[in-house]
């Protein structure tokens, strides 16, 4: 279980003026094996959430726990998925992927036989001597969810990691993900922008409030697992999309509306 209590952030001002709050009084609880979308108008804070729940940030003012545990730190329960890849440029797929393992002594063959069945898993087996040069944006992507899965991580952090594709490789992606998360139970927290992107994947939505970011609402997303085929036209799906989107473009979105890809 993961919990935030009262969580704030601020980052110094470009202009030397007083700090600007990215997040305030953030107050959330994320149940194990949940999938959970942070959701919200552009420069809401939903990153700095993100990262502090990986450990990457420190709040200024409350608390982030793990089962009970105070986070200070990136932990090894933790894998993150960045939306620009992070791969190594210089090493092939077989090493990105198993390179968390090398950090944590684990013998050389074992991390590539790891390393290896992950390969395979994301659908990569053909390109596992590829360097990330040699591959497309969204096959770089399938390398960063596999390194993240390599360590075996019980929460998934994913910051917008499909954010920069275009519709069709995003869509596929979508259902990869969908796929890993059945199959594999991990808890995820997942920023988007997408409007429908956080109903295709979550358990819940999590919509935060244009900055400083506060919980406006949480919302039960109430679809069947896994997502069946014709989900974009079920009542449910639909009726959900248009309640973020009247939040999202009302009075007080002072940001603009999310892009609803």
């Amino acid at each position: 279980m993961i919990t935030l209590s009262s969580c704030g952030k601020s980052f110094p001002s470009r202009n030397g003026g007083s700090p600007v709050a990215a997040i305030q009084d953030v107050d959330l609880t994320i149940e194990d094996l949940e999938f959970v979308c942070l959701l919200g108008p552009s420069g809401c804070g939903k990153t700095t959430l993100l990262r502090l729940i990986a450990g990457l940030l420190a709040p200024d003012s409350g608390e982030i726990r793990i089962d009970g545990r105070r986070v200070d730190g990136p932990g090894p329960e933790r894998g993150v998925v960045f939306q620009d890849f992070a791969l190594l440029p210089w090493a092939d797929v077989l090493r990105n992927v198993g390179f968390g393992l090398e950090l944590r002594g684990v013998p050389r063959d074992e991390r590539e036989s790891r390393a290896r069945a992950l390969v395979d898993m994301v659908g990569l087996g053909e390109f596992v001597h590829h360097l990330p040069s040699q591959l497309s944006g969204g096959m770089q992507q399938r390398v960063g969810l596999a390194r993240a899965l390599a360590i075996d991580p019980s929460i998934l952090l994913m910051d917008e990691p499909f954010g920069a594709l275009d519709a069709q490789t995003r869509r596929g992606l979508q259902v990869d993900l969908l796929n890993l998360h059945h199959r594999h139970r991990k808890t995820v927290v997942f920023v988007t922008h997408s409007v429908d992107e956080a109903v295709r994947l979550g358990d819940r939505i999590v919509l935060l409030t244009p900055r400083p970011g506060r919980v406006g609402e949480v919302i039960d997303v109430g679809l069947p697992r896994p997502r069946p085929a014709d989900l974009a036209t079920m009542s449910r799906f639909i009726e959900i999309k248009e309640h973020l989107w009247a939040r999202l473009t009302g009075p007080g979105d002072s940001e603009g509306a999310a892009r609803g890809h």
